[in-house]
């Protein structure tokens, strides 16, 4: 059983900054990515950034390049996403995901289904 846990919501003035983090236990010792994805009120689920966890290689959204980054600690099992110069259209529930089990990183990796546990989500909210 592999668990996902979401800090660091919050709300933020347009233009400023906020760090998620996804603290994970469990079983994951087979899972070799892991992803953020965001979901705003009325809309699909959408990708946001990826992360390899054993090279570190990553892969972002047009929406969010340049603006977020994501990055890992593996000795802590936990995934961030810092995001800075936040715009209102950034508004959403952010939810972090562990790759399927003993699948390797072979693209993009942005749709949902290549992703097997996720957190409960953590709110943020950009105002204007």
């Amino acid at each position: 059983q592999v668990q996902l846990v979401e800090y660091g919501g919050g709300v933020v003035q347009a233009g400023g900054s906020l760090r998620l983090s996804c603290v994970a236990s469990g079983r994951t010792f087979n899972s070799y990515y892991r992803g953020w994805f965001r979901q705003a009120p009325g809309k699909e689920r959408e990708f946001v950034a990826r992360i390899d966890w054993s090279h570190g290689s990553t892969y972002y959204a047009d929406s969010v390049k340049g603006r977020f980054t994501i990055s890992r600690d593996n000795a802590k099992n936990t995934v961030y996403l810092q995001m800075n110069s936040l715009k209102p259209e950034d508004t959403a529930i952010y939810f972090c995901a562990t790759g399927r089990g003993g699948a390797t990183v072979t693209g993009p990796m942005t749709r949902i289904v290549d992703y097997e546990h996720w957190g409960q989500g953590t709110q943020v909210t950009v105002s204007s």
